[in-house]
Parts: C-alpha cells; structure tokens; sequence
C-alpha cells in the first residue's frame, strides 16, 4: 500500500469522528469508534484465516459454513493461531447488514445481537493461552450508555451509523503489510489526543518523541530479545519500537482499564502474537507485574510528578528497586521512582530512554540524593536531552529525556543535548512540533557523541561533580547569543532628530488650531 493510500485509508477512519460530531462527545465515541474498528478487523483476520484453512475442500467461503464439525475444526486451529474464534454469522459485516435492514419493521435492531458477539469473542479465548490477552477487553464499549443516546432507538442508531461507515472501509487485510492498519489505527489515537486536552498524556506519546526514545533504546542493534514500558498507555511507545528493531517480546503494564484495553487492542491489530507481548493493568509502583525479568529496551513517558504512596508502605524502604538508594522519592513526585524502578528492570546490555520534567535534573533532597548516586556510584547516565515546551498533548511544561545504561566503561562521558531552541522545532497551532530532521539530528548527536556549539556538549564526570551532580542542561549547554552592540551615539543623534521634527510638527499643529479656534492638544 502506498503512502497515498495509506493516507486516504486514515482519513476514511477519521471520517467517523466528522460523522458523529455534535452528537456525542469525542471522549465518549473515541471507544466505540476504535472498538469497532477492532472488531472489524477480528471479522476480517478470522475469514482470511479461515479461508486458508478451507482451501481444497468443498466450500471455500467460511461465511458460507454451516457443518458443526467444520467449524469446530476451524475454531481449534483460530484459538491456537489467532487467538480467539467468530462464527461466520457473528462477523462484522453480517451485523452490519443487519443494521442497514428496513428501519420501518425495527428489524435492523442489533444491540443485543451486538453484545452477544463481543461476549463470546471473550468467551472463546477462556481456558487458552490467549485467555488473558482477551479478558473483559470489550468492557468500554457500553451499549447501554445514555451517553450515545438517551433511549435505546437513538443508542442503536449510533451504533448502526457507525458499522455501516466502517463496512463500506476496505482494510485489504491480504493486501497490505500488517502495520498499515496498525499505524491508521494509531493515526486516530493520535488525533484523539489532540482534542483530549489533560487526558491525552494518559495514553497517548507524541509520534516524534516516541521515534527519538524508539531510536536511542535501539542503538547498534538490529534485533532485540524484549521491550518494556511500565506506563505504557494505549501501547504506542512499544510498538514504535519494533519500527526501529526486530522485537521478540513486548511487556507493559498500564494503571487505567480503558488504556490498558486499547493497548492490548493496538498490539493485536499490529498483528502482534498474543504469546509474544503480555501487558498487565496494575500500578507500577505498588503492584509490579513483571519483577522477574530484565528488558534489553526500556522505554516510557511515566505521569510528570505523579503522586504515590511512599510514605504510606513501610515495604518500599527494602523494595530492591529502591532500596540501595538509601533514599526514597518524595510522595507528591514519583519521578525517580518510576526512573529507578525502570533501572532496576534494564538488562546489563540495555538502554533505557524516558521523558520526564526538568526537575529531576536539579531538584536536591532526596532526588538530588538519588541522582548522584545514580552518577557516581553506578555510573550509569549516558545522556540528557531537553526538549521544547508545549510539545506534549495536556500540558505546556517543557520535558527532558534521560537515558541510562548499566555497564558503561569507567570513563564513559555524558552527553546534553539542548532541543529547545526555535530553529530545532515548528509551531503547529497551539503545539511545537519535532519535525524528522530535528528527530535525526538528536538521535545522531547522542550517537555520534559529539559537542556541537550551542546544541550540545560531552560531559566528564568530573564536570558533572564539579556542578554537584546538577544536571540543568545550560550549566553544560552555552546558548547564549550575544547581541549586537548598540551605538548609542547614533542612538543619541536619531532622538535629536525625533525631537526636532516633532517641534515642528507641534507648531504646525498649533497653527491650524488658531486658525479653527481651538485649544492646542499640548
């Protein structure tokens, strides 16, 4: 599929948000909207595969199957390689014919038929591997909401609108490669989060900074064992990822149901294995699912000085994430405990690349504490990167990346990059956005590790220490221009003038003032 049509197949999907404005809000047809294309793509996955599997016999169509043995033979092998199982009169378009019946006779009703559907698609995964991977992952998508409609005629009309668009969408699932509906579907959370206002960093990563971290965690490295993202909101940061690098496994853990569903819908539609990514909904901090392993690439955009329980659990002060610190993060910003409980899941060949506020670079106490200790005892930063303001979706507050490693060599150096200047950004609205050559000039300074006037400096850790472990980027970075002089004798000559003039102008003034018999206005 061409980008043209890749482009055309995006604005088809967005077209239903255009569809259904004014009737209800964005935040609420934002789960429907994604849910249903979901769904569609289940229904298509399923034909397709099934499909395959009929060739040679003496019905080819799998919507035309009605021999219970056949389908039992097509289910076993669905469950094992797609997870789940439809019936062929549980597909998409069959509802969605359904709905576009004669609304005269109310025999286009389908809520209920709809319900069922998305019930058994979970029914069908329990007692396999996929089970969990599948688990209430429909819950969002309410259809008794009075938020799409205040009776059940106007609800089913929604939602009927809504197939019917969707229907007419061909997704060339034979055609194209496997991420082109992934990266439309993706294409719509970004334009979700546009209009989301604070939520929208709840789960969704810019696209540019997500490439910058996906860049920086691949360094070097063609193929990489496994991924991990401990806020990993709808899943986009992982799967940029494997854009960069071949994954084998993606882990995540995400605090909100309705973002932990979308991820899981996102690995799925990017035609990621069930057995090969495994993302949990539980508070990182509190309740970590993934302890055991230790990642190749970590990568995240955690809540900017998020609250948590420090103080309240007497645990965190032996928890191994935390605990050779000696200090803990303070209760009311979390930063370093996302940024050290991270640390501690990165594996000795690993890089780990996450956005996080400025104020980790310099605030002291305990953070300061933490931070040195991170420098000097464990050698284990390798890069800070500031970013412009106003780049993230709900907030203004200008962001760092900071990137650690676990073994790097003793006298290894630390580069800061400054990104924020006007000339390595664009204004796009009310947003500055990255564009690619301000991407590929971050990612390639980090790498090359090179001091660029005004742009960025390689730092000895003795430069570091001399600053005591502060790291404000502009005690390394010089971008200071230096203005013209001014030549205040030509400054004086040209208010001697101005002066002048305006006598004269005055006296002009008052002339015609005499002459209309009027006061002068001086």
């Amino acid at each position: 599929m061409s980008e043209d049509q890749k482009k055309i197949l995006e604005s088809k999907l967005w077209g239903i948000a255009n569809l259904l404005r004014g009737k209800i809000s964005a935040d609420d047809y934002r789960d429907y909207i994604l849910g249903f294309i979901f769904y569609k793509y289940l229904s298509e996955k399923q034909t397709l595969y099934a499909n395959e599997l009929l060739i040679g016999e003496a019905v080819t169509d799998f919507r035309k199957i009605t021999d219970q043995a056949t389908l039992e033979a097509i289910k076993e092998e669905s469950l094992l390689k797609l997870g789940y199982f439809l019936e062929p009169s549980q597909l998409f378009s069959v509802l969605a014919a359904k709905g576009n019946a004669d609304i005269q006779n109310e025999s286009n009703y389908i809520l209920e038929d709809l319900k069922s559907v998305l019930n058994h698609i979970e029914q069908s995964t329990m007692g396999t591997e996929s089970e969990e991977d599948f688990n209430a992952l429909f819950e969002d998508l309410d259809l008794n909401s009075t938020k799409i409609g205040r009776t059940v005629g106007a609800r089913n009309e929604i939602i009927v609108k809504i197939l019917n668009y969707l229907d007419k969408i061909d997704f060339k699932l034979e055609e194209i490669e496997s991420d082109v509906l992934g990266d439309a579907y993706e294409y719509l959370i970004a334009k979700f989060a546009a209009g989301a206002g604070k939520t929208a960093g709840e789960f969704y990563t810019p696209q540019q900074v997500s490439k910058i971290l996906a860049k920086i965690v691949t360094t070097g490295k063609s193929k990489i064992k496994s991924v991990y993202d401990p806020t990993c909101g709808s899943g986009s940061l992982l799967l940029r990822v494997a854009k960069e690098a071949e994954i084998s496994e993606f882990y995540g853990q995400e605090l909100g149901r309705t973002t932990y569903n979308l991820a899981r819908m996102n690995m799925i539609l990017h035609d990621v294995h069930y057995r090969n990514f495994n993302i949990e909904q539980e508070d990182t901090l509190e309740n970590p699912q993934h302890l055991d392993k230790r990642f190749e690439a970590v990568v995240a955009n955690p809540p900017f000085s998020a609250h948590w329980k420090s103080d309240a659990n007497p645990l965190f002060n032996t928890d191994e994430r935390f605990s050779q610190y000696g200090r803990l993060a303070p209760k009311t910003k979390a930063d370093y405990a996302f940024l050290t409980h991270m640390l501690y899941q990165l594996a000795d060949n690993g890089i780990m690349a996450s956005v996080f506020p400025h104020g980790v670079l310099f605030r002291g106490a305990a953070e300061g504490h933490i931070r040195e200790y991170i420098i000097k005892e464990m050698n284990a930063l390798d890069a800070v990167i500031g970013l412009p303001a106003n780049i993230f979706y709900g907030t203004s507050i200008p962001t760092c990346i900071v990137v650690l490693k676990k073994c790097r060599k003793v006298d290894d150096n630390i580069v800061f990059i400054d990104a924020s200047g006007d000339d390595h950004f664009l204004k796009v609205g009310n947003q500055n956005v990255l564009r690619d050559e301000d991407v590929e000039h971050i990612v390639n300074t980090y790498r090359n590790r090179e001091t660029i006037d005004k742009y960025s400096y390689v730092a000895t850790l003795a430069d570091i220490a001399k600053n005591d472990f502060n790291l404000n980027i502009p005690r390394y970075v010089d971008t200071f221009e230096e203005k013209e002089p001014v030549d205040l004798d030509a400054v004086s000559a040209e208010l001697k003038e101005i002066a002048t003039n305006l006598q004269s102008t005055n006296k002009t003034i008052a002339v015609f003032c005499a002459e209309l018999k009027i006061s002068t206005p001086f």
